[in-house]
């Protein structure tokens, strides 16, 4: 018996399997993880997820593993590097959002935040669940994305738009969208 997944996993590439299957929609409250995916959804404007998947590693090697405090002191020397890196992509605007993204993250450190309570407090802890029959019922971003997006733009971070926003809120199961057939469905309901 086959195993039922979203639609939008590609069969075909077993990292991307494993994405879907270990971690897409599965609640995450690690704030390096959501550091890094907050970068990686960034990075994905106007490519495929499935692209910047592939360049993970490669992102994590060049981006000191997301290590927000080193990240936050490159200079042009490192932006110089990270823009003839072949395993990531090479845009100016994507690298400097990644540092800019780092001093923001690091005020709201300093502020005595953290990027996990500012997340899910907006859905007091718990996931929103729903109920997706169809590719096309997913929706690409909600009332709650555009709230998040400003609320993260005012305090400096960058590539943070409403669409961004909602897949980072899906890939770290703010959201559960997965199909209502898929097996992790009523798994992530529950926390993973």
């Amino acid at each position: 018996m086959s195993t039922h997944r979203c639609s939008w996993a590609n069969p075909n590439n077993p990292r991307y399997i494993a994405y879907h299957d270990q971690e897409w929609g599965v609640p995450c409250r690690d704030e390096l993880r959501l550091f890094e995916m907050l970068n990686l959804e960034g990075a994905q404007a106007g490519l495929s997820w499935e692209t910047i998947l592939n360049k993970r590693d490669n992102y994590r090697a060049a981006f000191d593993g997301w290590d927000a405090r080193k990240i936050a002191a490159y200079d042009e020397a490192k932006v110089a590097q990270l823009l003839s890196d072949p395993g990531i992509v090479r845009n100016r605007l994507k690298v400097n959002a990644a540092i800019t993204n780092a001093r923001a993250y690091l005020r709201l450190l300093e502020e005595g935040g953290s990027l996990s309570s500012l997340l899910w407090d907006y859905v007091d802890g718990k996931p929103i669940v729903n109920r997706i029959t169809a590719q096309g019922e997913r929706p690409a971003r909600t009332e709650l994305s555009d709230r998040i997006s400003k609320d993260l733009a005012r305090r400096g971070f960058k590539f943070v738009g409403s669409t961004i926003i909602y897949a980072y809120m899906q890939g770290i199961g703010m959201v559960n969208d997965h199909d209502l057939a898929c097996f992790r469905y009523k798994e992530c309901q529950h926390g993973g």
